[in-house]
């Protein structure tokens, strides 16, 4: 009997931001890990509203651009990532979310630490809100 790859549930998609490979010119994809990763990045960088076909996916950190750096503000964007992962992001479990606020850079880090369900391995990633500008990265 064969044994299935754990990986295979993580997938496999389009690379992003979206680019060609220069020698094939075919379009660049993501795997298992990365794969996941990008898709963090793009839940947090949608704005809720913003797919018109899906208008409820994406994260609701947009809602706080040009708040005030207090612990009010930063519970409730970390509050609103941990909600957008759990919600948009199945591939992923024991998600835990810390925010630190840079104030004289207006930036947060958003460090988020999840393990992979199908390979239980840990992982984290930093994602940075300009709460000043309103944009992710």
């Amino acid at each position: 009997m064969e044994q299935s790859d754990p990986k295979a549930f993580l997938g496999v998609g389009v690379k992003f931001p979206i680019q060609a490979d220069k020698n094939t010119g075919r379009i660049k994809e993501s795997s298992y890990e990365e794969d996941i990763q990008e898709a963090i990045r793009i839940i947090l960088s949608t704005r809720k509203g913003e797919r018109i076909r899906n208008p409820h996916f994406g994260c609701g950190i947009y809602d706080y651009a040009f708040e005030a750096l207090d612990d009010t503000t930063m519970s409730a964007v970390k509050h609103e990532v941990e909600m957008a992962l759990v919600l948009w992001e199945p591939r992923i479990e024991n998600i835990e979310v810390a925010v630190d606020a840079r104030q004289e850079e207006g930036v947060l880090l958003i460090e988020i630490g999840y393990v992979v369900r199908s390979t239980n391995n840990p992982f984290n990633l930093v994602f940075p809100y300009y709460i000043n500008e309103g944009f992710g990265g």
